[in-house]
């Protein structure tokens, strides 16, 4: 890992129009990572769930070590950057989680502020941990920092804003209201300084990446949502193998 790919990673985030949001799909291994770069991504985002299904676990219960080693099997297949969820931390100290991500051939990462049980974290406490993180990747991680509000709050929007003001004056590169619905994110986009990652659907029942970006997302991601389809294609091609 090179920091002119941390520099290219950046650099997508930068001068995005409303309507042309970077989309980041995510990879649950090796081998879809490479057909998506193949199919013209510039770069990558792994999914915590994603990663977890393809290794036998549930939700928020993959060993940290078996995270990161997924994560470099990612890196090692494809020459775009990568961005890697690591849920919480996996209860490392920011130096630790930064040199582990830099071994894994991270140029960025997803952080929570939840617990695992979905109980949020206090938000001075963990704008604290994440001015840590800063300081101990330098410009050498973007930091994309989760506000779980909508997940596991009262989905205040305002509440949402103040969490996302204290991650970017920790140092945060961008902010991940996951969940926020579609009818505030205009709100979300006028009160947030800096990148906002929001979560697409693959569903089609949700707004497209276009769509997205016209109300305020500087970037897409899905989340699980690509494992999960090709999950359920391999369960139709498994069934029509019975017939």
């Amino acid at each position: 890992m090179t920091l002119s790919k941390v520099a290219a990673f950046r650099s997508l985030h930068r001068g995005r129009v409303p309507g042309d949001p970077l989309v980041l799909p995510g990879p649950w291994d090796a081998g879809s990572a490479r057909v998506l770069v193949e199919a013209g991504f510039p770069a990558l985002a792994t999914p915590s769930a994603g990663v977890a299904a393809s290794l036998g676990y549930a939700d928020g219960e993959v060993p940290g070590d078996e995270m990161f080693a997924a994560v470099a099997r990612v890196t090692r297949a494809v020459d775009v950057p990568v961005s890697a969820d690591v849920e919480g931390g996996y209860g490392l100290a920011p130096k630790e989680l930064v040199e582990r991500l830099l071994e894994a051939g991270a140029v960025g990462c997803n952080l929570e502020d939840s617990h695992g049980g979905g109980v949020l974290k206090d938000p001075r406490e963990h704008a604290d941990w994440l001015a840590e993180v800063r300081y101990a990747a330098g410009d050498r991680l973007f930091v994309n920092a989760r506000v779980d509000t909508f997940l596991y709050g009262d989905g205040d929007p305002e509440r949402a804003i103040e969490r996302a003001a204290l991650y970017v004056a920790a140092g945060a590169d961008c902010v991940y209201p996951i969940g926020a619905p579609k009818n505030v994110l205009p709100l979300l986009r006028s009160g947030i300084q800096g990148p906002m990652n929001v979560l697409g659907r693959l569903d089609g029942e949700g707004p497209s990446p276009t769509e997205l970006g016209e109300l305020g997302a500087t970037r897409v991601t899905f989340g699980p949502g690509l494992q999960r389809a090709a999950a359920q294609a391999l369960r139709g091609t498994a069934d029509r193998l019975k017939k």
